[in-house]
């Protein structure tokens, strides 16, 4: 519940102690418990039976077959694909980031040590507080080895896959949610005017745009992708960057936390991210994990470093320029190869951001198609195909034996329904 009052705080200026939020919260505790404690229909133990068998069918399947069944990225729907396949991308992946090194023992124990350690010195020197040193102590008795999986992009070419770690009982995970606890909002503070929050916010910076006569027939509309965000961010400078934020915003002390203590604290959530993939044990020396809390606002201030000059140039010419984490939509009044030119250029700031782009007359970001018809801003809601309400999309790269063996198998709409709300 706290959560959501955050939220609705951060989006919608509504204060956390509002009694608006008090009802809503009250009244969605209450329906949950309603829910919970509300007995089964008799068609609904029906309902739950003949789903439980229908996955124990799925399952034997994909274990005759040597299939492998995974929800994509973002979209939620499932995406089928051979095993072998999956394990030959998984390979092509690391050989490309050479994000990860084989360990050749379990090093949980050394981590949470480690992690300890340095907790306990931070508190001695009085660089943390004893409230933030008891929330990042991490519990031995319930400290888990992180696990590495890949979830799969049908939305992209070859259909790539984006590698997670999960580490909710990691030793480091206390640290990592504390810092980003710390840190986030500083960020949402001080990078509001380069920062797009979503695709009704992107609107209204356009409707700014064109109301002071910036917009013509010509102008260029431009995103860009950065490629491999999380996993290319070098890790000191992304320590050293930080540190400068925090400087240049006269953060020297953040909540109690000295700027030492937070650079020390971010360096092992960094170097300490170790987990297991099958039956090897690895540790990540590039980039952050997908899937720690700290990941996020460390990317997100490495490319505010990064952008400065390319929003410096935006400004000087009067130009549209706003950022969603790895994803940046600019807009420009100059000629087709201009920003070509400023791709090109963007490419050689760091040797491990690399972007892709789409520039023209009509493109879409988020979820906001955008066409400038003869100088006039022109806006819809954009789908991603891979986001429609399909369990396997009509437009993938699965095989026709796939699909027909998928369609042949799920007949009912309650089929259906069951794929959606289960982790196979």
């Amino acid at each position: 519940m706290s959560k959501i009052a955050v939220d609705l705080n951060h989006r919608h200026a509504i204060p956390l102690k509002a009694l608006e939020i008090k009802h809503f919260c009250t009244d969605l505790e209450t329906i949950f418990n309603e829910r919970y404690t509300s007995t089964l229909t008799y068609l609904d133990i029906y309902r739950i039976r003949k789903d439980i068998k229908f996955i124990h069918s799925i399952k034997r399947k994909l274990r005759k077959t040597d299939s492998i069944i995974r929800v994509t990225d973002k979209s939620g729907i499932f995406h089928i694909g051979s095993t072998v396949d999956y394990d030959e991308k998984i390979e092509k992946y690391q050989a490309k980031t050479n994000a990860y090194i084989q360990l050749s023992s379990d090093p949980l124990m050394n981590t949470f040590y480690k992690v300890v350690s340095l907790l306990n010195n931070l508190r001695i020197k009085q660089q943390i507080t004893q409230w933030q040193h008891t929330k990042m102590m991490p519990d031995k008795n319930k400290i888990q080895l992180a696990y590495l999986y890949f979830i799969p992009k049908p939305h992209k070419t070859g259909t790539p896959l984006r590698p997670i770690v999960s580490g909710m009982n990691a030793p480091t995970t206390k640290i990592s949610r504390m810092l980003d606890r710390l840190i986030r909002p500083l960020f949402d503070q001080y990078v509001k005017k380069t920062t797009i929050i979503d695709g009704v916010h992107l609107i209204r910076q356009l409707d700014k745009y064109v109301s002071l006569g910036l917009l013509k027939p010509t102008t260029h509309l431009c995103t860009f992708d950065i490629t491999d965000l999380y996993t290319m961010l070098p890790q000191e400078q992304s320590i050293a960057i930080s540190k400068q934020f925090l400087i240049r915003f006269n953060q020297t002390h953040t909540r109690g936390m000295s700027i030492n203590a937070i650079k020390s604290l971010a360096r092992i959530v960094l170097t300490e991210n170790v987990f297991i993939y099958g039956d090897k044990y690895y540790r990540q020396v590039k980039g952050d994990a997908m899937g720690s809390p700290l990941t996020l606002t460390l990317a997100n201030i490495f490319m505010w470093h990064w952008e400065q000059k390319l929003v410096e140039k935006q400004k000087a010419s009067n130009e549209l320029y706003g950022r969603y984490i790895d994803d940046i939509f600019l807009t420009s009044n100059d000629s087709t190869e201009s920003p070509r030119d400023t791709l090109e250029n963007a490419n050689k700031y760091h040797l491990n951001i690399k972007l892709t782009h789409e520039i023209g007359s009509c493109v879409s970001f988020l979820d906001v198609q955008i066409n400038n018809q003869d100088g006039n801003i022109i806006t819809s809601v954009y789908h991603k195909e891979a986001s429609e309400p399909y369990i396997v999309p009509f437009k993938s790269d699965h095989s026709s034996s796939y699909i027909r063996e998928y369609y042949n198998n799920c007949s009912s709409s309650s089929d259906s329904l069951l794929l959606n709300n289960t982790n196979i």
